[in-house]
């Protein structure tokens, strides 16, 4: 086996590993349950359900002409910008409803991480799986006879396809890992942003994230695309997705929150001794005249 054969390998497992490590990191660290986490990872696979059909649809008015098409001057802008709109509205909208009738009880930045490490873990788990299915199946077809198992119309995209896919450089093939290290900051960032929004009654927290969301996925739609004439080499796009990361980690921490301190407790009044009487005095009160009297009362 060669280099190559397990860095497509450890990119796909390390696309698994990294969200479950960090996950087992601040559960530990916060002494927090994985509830949250999972609520993040349902965060996004919800988000998903509207958001992908969402652009499915958004094509394919523009493809029968009931949107009209952009000005070729537009090109270059108008996918990234309106790709980006849509995955921070569908996102950061379920974060916000899921922070207001799911997780009522995240509201420190403790909580409001752990559950950006769910959405950003969700994320990069389903794509670390679909890479090492991927993988498999590259692996299978490498030394077969295509022409056998593909049919005719097929085989040149496939063998074209195969023959890349082996003839990356082990680096390249890291990429993969590399972008989703990059993006999980970025997704805990955006989580906590929504948060400011419950914990300072503030609205505009959520706009923010949505801009900023868009801000992140156009750009990197632009410079893989630019826009479908000089793309931007695979490793300039992602030296600039982990600047935009490296920002959002600053941003992350200067809205750092510590656990709130828990009330302090409520001084617990003394109780008033009861002076006890002794049993030959009550003996002596119970007089016969005394037990008389209290009939007519």
């Amino acid at each position: 086996m060669d280099l190559l054969f397990f860095a497509h390998l450890f990119n796909g497992l390390l696309m698994v590993g990294m969200p479950v490590g960090l996950a087992v990191f601040l559960t530990r660290r916060y002494r927090l349950s994985w509830r949250l986490w999972w609520i993040g990872a349902a965060t996004f696979v919800l988000s998903q359900v509207g958001h992908i059909p969402f652009n499915s649809f958004l094509t394919r008015l523009f493809q029968i002409g009931a949107l009209p098409q952009p000005p070729a001057s537009w090109h270059p802008f108008f996918n990234p910008v309106v790709l980006g709109l849509s995955a921070g509205l569908f996102e950061e909208l379920s974060r916000a409803a899921v922070y207001a009738w799911w997780a009522k009880d995240a509201r420190s930045w403790r909580r409001g991480v752990l559950l950006g490490a769910g959405h950003g873990g969700a994320e990069a788990i389903i794509l670390g799986a679909l890479v090492i299915y991927g993988f498999i199946q590259m692996a299978a077809l490498r030394y077969m006879d295509l022409s056998k198992v593909i049919p005719a119309g097929q085989l040149q995209q496939a063998q074209l396809q195969l023959s890349a896919y082996w003839s990356a450089s082990w680096t390249g093939s890291l990429l993969g890992a590399v972008e989703r290290f990059f993006t999980i900051p970025c997704q805990i960032c955006l989580s906590v942003l929504v948060l400011q929004a419950f914990i300072r009654r503030q609205a505009g927290w959520v706009a923010l994230a949505v801009l900023w969301h868009a801000m992140l996925d156009g750009i990197s739609l632009y410079l893989v695309g630019v826009w479908q004439g000089q793309p931007w080499s695979a490793y300039a796009v992602e030296g600039v997705i982990g600047i935009m990361a490296v920002f959002s980690v600053l941003f992350l921490f200067a809205l750092y929150r510590s656990e709130p301190e828990p009330p302090p407790a409520q001084p617990v009044a003394e109780p008033i001794p009861v002076q006890s009487i002794p049993p030959a005095e009550i003996s002596q009160d119970l007089s016969q005249e005394a037990l008389d009297k209290s009939k007519y009362l």
